[in-house]
């Protein structure tokens, strides 16, 4: 067998990191595309490996030649590289194509080894390596049978999003033996250059023979290890947080805070949602009005305000949507002149935001504290305002309604505000009805501040929103000056307008989410190196024991099983505590977690 290596493209799209060198020699990493590639090809033993060249082709030769590689590398030219496309440089190495077993591959690669093993490995000759059609993915995609016959090449026309589920992309690693060379692919590949030119890709040919009762073209649906395409540089960003060592996998991808659908089949455990909201009815009738969403204005903050007090049961001059819970804690956390209370471990964006803190520790081994506990804290210390996550992420710690009141009311006695995040009360089973969020607690109250984020209990994160409540109109006044007319988009705008008349799916959603995470306890318990703290929240926090390290537990579960989890052996309140902290989601995912877990801490 021998390997043909496409690299006479421009990669335009790579910009600057292409001007003055090939697109293959383009560093992942500081190792460049095509050294990897031939050290990864270089493992098998090939006759040959046949590269042809294009732009700048003279010091990609000069390059590959330094290189310590046993295979033979043989160079080819294409010396219109500008005018032509990637079936011009095809057609130039057919001859080789006719001598032997082939393996053909595009230079913008990068992949595991994994990748080559599987197609190389199969017994069946003449193969397209093809993996699940993802959402970021572009190129050549088709239409697989059960028997793994590529039954179509989808041209644009062809495609539909609706049937994505059941379209694959091709990797762009193919293999033919040399009878399917000499009697299907040369011939037709000849025909094709002949006839329609050579500004076209060689899958045009596959895609025409692919029409033949006999052209024993098979998929191998890909099984193991991390590809990736590179076009531009959003493409290199991804790739270098995928292809390096493991140790700094788990760091990159945690400093990116989300795009994780970006990543072929990352299972998310760390970012806190509703796995069984919204329902398909709701996202269908988003779905609908989707075009018209994306092509219009959003209303401005006024309307949007109105629309979520009307949803919430409050008065519309008591409450402010934001751009997530973010955009409001910001101008409120920077508006205090004397330090905020904050507790530690708690959600850090407080503290952050605040110009100068007290952080309350919590000194228990289990995380938790009461309202008497942070009274008797903050009894002889001067704030302007305390900070409550109810329930606390990321211990999960509850307080009761009733002692949040009396919390309410120890603040306006020192004339500060009690800031009350309820992001997390949805999912709490305590109380029939434990939120402070009614206009009679707020008119009240005039010093308590609700927070809550409906990306966390509603499950849609993407649509960034957040809501802030509180009857003095002064404190309204002063975050509202810091917003933008249009701080939330139309997608956003619809679900406030619609999400209502879903209660009762959203509540259906709670109940079955409450049994999923009794089931989760159940088999994360069962796991005698995890001490698991109780949590009326989406999330269990897992403190690790027998000399683990939290740290090595979510490099583990990364790079092993491609699940992330919050490791935080590092966040401010909880130092030298090995702890994870695990998102509940469906019951199949919490299974393939606990799993893994087992598997590792066995």
């Amino acid at each position: 067998m021998q390997a043909i290596i496409l690299a006479a493209g421009m990669g335009r799209r790579l910009k600057q990191l292409t001007e003055h060198q090939p697109k293959c020699m383009v560093p992942v990493n500081k190792i460049p595309l095509i050294e990897r590639m031939l050290k990864q090809l270089d493992q098998y033993d090939l006759e040959k490996i046949i590269l042809v060249t294009g732009h700048k082709g003279e010091l990609l030769r000069t390059y590959v030649e330094s290189l310590s590689l046993h295979t033979p590398v043989v160079f080819i030219d294409n010396p219109v590289y500008e005018t032509t496309n990637n079936i011009y440089s095809l057609y130039l190495a057919k001859e080789y194509l006719l001598e032997d077993d082939t393996l053909l591959l595009e230079s913008d690669l990068i992949f595991e080894q994994e990748v080559l093993t599987q197609i190389i490995k199969d017994p069946r000759p003449n193969l397209a390596l093809t993996a699940p059609f993802e959402s970021w993915m572009d190129g050549t995609v088709v239409l697989i049978d059960q028997q793994d016959n590529i039954m179509k090449f989808l041209t644009r026309k062809d495609f539909r999003f609706e049937d994505i589920h059941s379209y694959y992309k091709t990797v762009n690693i193919y293999k033919f033996s040399q009878n399917f060379s000499s009697t299907h692919y040369v011939p037709f590949l000849e025909a094709y250059s002949k006839a329609l030119g050579n500004n076209a890709y060689y899958e045009q040919v596959l895609k025409v023979i692919s029409l033949l009762d006999d052209h024993d073209l098979k998929a191998s649906r890909l099984e193991n290890g991390f590809w990736y395409e590179i076009d531009d540089e959003q493409d290199l960003d991804i790739a270098e947080s995928i292809f390096t060592d493991s140790q700094s996998r788990l760091l990159r991808l945690s400093e990116r805070y989300g795009g994780y659908w970006r990543y072929p089949g990352l299972l998310d455990f760390c970012y806190l949602v509703n796995p069984y909201f919204p329902n398909s009815r709701l996202m269908g009738e988003i779905k609908a009005s989707f075009e018209i969403l994306t092509t219009s204005y959003p209303s401005g903050l006024d309307i949007n305000n109105l629309l979520a007090a009307k949803s919430l049961g409050l008065d519309k001059n008591q409450v402010l949507t934001g751009n997530g819970a973010t955009e409001l804690i910001k101008p409120l956390l920077r508006s205090f002149k004397k330090p905020v209370g904050v507790l530690r471990p708690s959600f850090s964006e407080y503290e952050n935001c605040a110009g100068s803190a007290i952080p309350y520790p919590i000194p228990t081994r289990d995380f938790t504290y009461t309202a008497q506990d942070l009274m008797d804290f903050y009894s002889d210390r001067e704030i302007d305002a305390l900070v409550l996550v109810n329930p606390d992420n990321p211990t999960g710690n509850y307080i009761k309604k009733e002692d949040v009141l009396k919390l309410v009311r120890f603040c306006g006695e020192r004339n500060a505000l009690l800031i009350l995040d309820e992001s997390f009360l949805d999912f709490s089973d305590k109380e029939e009805t434990p939120s402070l969020m009614t206009p009679e607690l707020l008119n009240a109250n005039q010093n308590l501040v609700l927070i809550k984020s409906i990306s966390k209990s509603y499950g849609v994160p993407g649509l960034r929103l957040g809501i802030m409540a509180c009857a003095n109109p002064d404190i309204i006044a002063l975050v509202r000056k810091e917003l933008p007319i249009w701080n939330i988009n139309s997608l956003a705008e619809y679900f406030l307008q619609i999400f209502e008349k879903y209660q009762g799916d959203y509540h259906d959603a709670l109940k079955q989410f409450q049994e999923t995470k009794d089931e989760m306890y159940g088999m994360l318990g069962h796991i005698r190196q995890l001490t698991l703290y109780p949590s009326q929240a989406n999330f269990i926090l897992c403190e690790v024991k027998d000399g683990c390290s939290a740290h090595q537990i979510a490099e583990l579960l990364l790079n092993r099983y491609n699940i992330l989890v919050k490791d935080l052996s590092h966040k401010p309140g909880m130092e030298g505590r090995e702890c994870i902290r695990i998102a509940v989601r469906t019951k199949e995912d919490n299974k393939r977690l606990c799993d893994a877990l087992k598997h590792i801490l066995r």
